[in-house]
Parts: C-alpha cells; sequence; structure tokens
C-alpha cells in the first residue's frame, strides 16, 4: 500500500484544530475552526473521492481516540463521509492501547517505524494518515510516505502545531493542484527523496 497523508493547513502550516474551536484544545490552543468557513461543494467532493481510494486508516493514539469517540456517534445519513470512515479498516500506533473500540481497528506495538513499514509492504492501494501531525511527521522522516494531499485554507492563524516538521530534508513533486470557489488550495504531492539544494550559480540558465 502507498502510505498518503491527507491534511488540512492553514497558509503558515497550522494543522490543529480544522473543525471547530473545541476539536484540540491541546497546548492551550483556542484558534480552532480555521477551516469550516472555506467549506464548498468543490472541497466535498474532493476530499470524499481521496476516502475512495483508501483500503485503510493509519493513527497515532491521540487522534485515534479523538476519532473513535466522534464519527461513530454521527447519525446523519447524507454525511458524505462516516460510512466509510466507521468502516473502513484502522490501524493505530501505540504501545499504550491493547485495543481499539472503534472497530475495525487493529492496534500496532512496538517499534513504529518497523510496524508500519511491514503493513505498508502489504498489497493495497492507499493507507491514509488524517490527523496524526507526530506520526506523519516521523514516518515523512523516516522515508515511509509516499504522497501528500493537502488542503491549504487562505488564513494566517499565527500558532498552533504545524504539520510539516519532520526534521528530515524531503523533496516533493508536486502532482495535481487545484483552487476551490472559496479559496482552498488542493494540492497532491510525491515524495521524491531527500530534499535536493542548489546555488543561484547558472541561473541565467532559464531567464
Amino acid at each position: 500500500m502507498k502510505i498518503v497523508i491527507t491534511e488540512f493547513v492553514t497558509l503558515d502550516g497550522v494543522s490543529q484544530g480544522p473543525g471547530s474551536p473545541e476539536e484540540d484544545t491541546s497546548d492551550g490552543f483556542t484558534r480552532g475552526g480555521w477551516l469550516v468557513p472555506h467549506i464548498d461543494e468543490v472541497f466535498v467532493k474532493r476530499t470524499s473521492e481521496w476516502l475512495d481510494q483508501a483500503d485503510g486508516l493509519l493513527f497515532g493514539r491521540r487522534t485515534y481516540e479523538a476519532f473513535a469517540r466522534d464519527w461513530p456517534e454521527i447519525t446523519d445519513p447524507n454525511d458524505p463521509y462516516t460510512g466509510r470512515m466507521n468502516s473502513l479498516p484502522k490501524y493505530v500506533v501505540t504501545n499504550t492501547l491493547t485495543e481499539g473500540a472503534w472497530n475495525p481497528t487493529t492496534v500496532l506495538r512496538g517499534d513504529p517505524l518497523a510496524t508500519v513499514a511491514e503493513l505498508r509492504a502489504r498489497p493495497g492501494r492507499e493507507l491514509q494518515i488524517h490527523g496524526s501531525s507526530r506520526l506523519a511527521n516521523a514516518l515523512l522522516s523516516a522515508g515511509l510516505v509516499d504522497a501528500l494531499r493537502l488542503v491549504v485554507a487562505p488564513v494566517v492563524i499565527g500558532s498552533g502545531r504545524r504539520l510539516l516538521d519532520s526534521g528530515a530534508p524531503v523533496g516533493l513533486h508536486l502532482v495535481e493542484h487545484e483552487v476551490t470557489p472559496k479559496g482552498l488550495l488542493l494540492l497532491r504531492y510525491e515524495t521524491t527523496g531527500a530534499a535536493r539544494t542548489a546555488s543561484y550559480d547558472g541561473v541565467t540558465d532559464f531567464v
């Protein structure tokens, strides 16, 4: 399977609490709900199409527990995501939990990188990371991420947990991009190994 990070971020890279002011107040965060004013039909359609490509969902413990609490309580039959979020196989990377309540769930104990690498080697389409920014960063730094889908909101929050803080230089290749009517930037990148560097010497070759 390909491991794909699917995340919502602000223009200054914050991924914490996109859905409501109360979604994630850890570390005193008070600026949640920044994505909601920009949601439109194109956003819903595209993110639903992304979820169609998942054969499993991969979480860190904290995001898993929040999702396991909230998603089973959504009963709206017209919700475009709930049926798949609740029915897809879930994998949670943790040495704290022994079992998961949001079925079907598999708890991945032991070395996180080794257990995820073994899961990635299995046949399938996409293993999607939603939320779980710490796990996403660890896997990105270790070279275990194949692609990133980012929804960039046209807002600067100024504080909060930032998504891309892996500590390792990672090269990316932009393969898809789209702007929604309300200004959300939808981006898909594929990883290309370590980030390349160069100098301005010879820049005139391109002008």
